[in-house]
């Protein structure tokens, strides 16, 4: 090999070593980086609100008083909400137990009607609301230890928001007036904006067509399969039919085929509504990501950041997708990022 081909080669094992450096640290520091992240993202979302306020003559201090008032006041009733509601659907679980049983030996005595033989445990172990719902309160206990961190939280976003109006003026003086530091930053911040926004009102709306729905149909824990339609919508793909399992499993439990069916319909139709008729037109341009990179980035940010990171996964993995967008040299990878 020739010096340059070996300089070449050793660039590429140092970058190497050092995504695997980056990795094992986020890992390791996860418990202090995910309320950090979690304090971003709130901050971006309550940036637009803060402009309006400030606008409309409302004092700095004030305005964020307001804001933090309402997060709290939120986040207060978001924790008690899933704490009584996962109690109380624990503590059913044994009733749905017993109706799966008894519409397992009901399904297996049909099929041997028709000539098909299987086994009473074979659709009792695959048909489970129990199981399904292993991995939703595996999430809402991650996300309970995180709101644990209220303070740290609170205190970062107070920080970032009283930063943020200063910042553009700091990125000036350190890199000059001519630079295009700011102009990306400006553009790379802007789109991620846009992003978080549109798609929490995606998720606002398809969750209160589901919760509506829901209760109309009479599924049981409706505010429930509301609350995960809703936190499980910044998942593409993946996340809408991980969102309708467990609901259409207990309607299934409780109310029957017919009703199991309404609801897996009603599940489709605001998945649609929202997914591919209102969010591409507000979006104004396509930042979709392919399923093999949603799943690649479900199963690693839920490696590197627990629970919370699946549900953080692709907000994160659009942040990047956004930054590599705003430069023409790393368009191209954004472009792999593409569905």
């Amino acid at each position: 090999m020739t010096s340059s081909e070996n300089r070449v080669a050793g660039n590429v094992v140092l970058i190497l070593a050092a995504i695997v450096i980056v990795i094992a640290g986020v890992k390791s520091a996860a418990s202090m980086l995910v309320p950090f992240l979690l304090a971003v993202f709130i901050a971006i979302l309550a940036a637009p609100m803060m402009r309006w306020l400030t606008r409309h003559k409302v004092p700095t201090l004030i305005a964020l008083i307001i804001i933090l008032l309402g997060f709290t006041v939120v986040g207060t009733l978001l924790a008690t909400f899933i704490g009584k509601t996962l109690n109380a659907f624990y503590a059913d679980v044994p009733v749905y137990e017993q109706k799966l049983q008894t519409l397992t030996t009901q399904s297996v005595t049909w099929l041997r009607g028709q000539g098909i033989e299987v086994a009473d445990n074979v659709l009792r172990e695959y048909v489970n609301p129990g199981v399904a719902m292993k991995m939703v309160a595996s999430v809402f206990n991650g996300l309970g230890g995180v709101l644990a961190n209220t303070f740290l939280i609170l205190f970062a976003v107070i920080f970032i928001l009283l930063e943020a109006s200063s910042f553009p003026d700091k990125v000036r003086k350190a890199f000059g007036d001519h630079t295009q530091a700011f102009t990306h930053f400006q553009r790379f911040t802007d789109s991620v904006q846009q992003y978080l926004m549109i798609k929490t009102l995606m998720s606002l709306g398809t969750a209160a067509m589901v919760g509506i729905a829901l209760v109309i149909v009479g599924v049981d824990y409706a505010p429930l399969w509301a609350l995960i339609a809703f936190l499980l919508n910044y998942i593409p793909n993946i996340g809408s039919i991980i969102a309708a399992v467990p609901a259409v499993l207990v309607a299934l439990i409780q109310l029957g085929v017919g009703d199991a069916l309404i609801t897996a319909a009603i599940y489709v139709g605001a998945n649609t509504f929202f997914g591919n008729v209102v969010e591409p037109r507000m979006m104004g341009r396509s930042l979709g990501l392919s399923s093999f990179v949603v799943f690649v980035s479900l199963v690693f940010w839920g490696w590197v950041l627990g629970p919370v990171g699946m549900l953080l996964s692709i907000p994160l993995t659009m942040v990047v997708k956004i930054a590599l967008e705003t430069r023409p040299q790393t368009r191209w990878m954004a472009t792999l990022l593409d569905h």
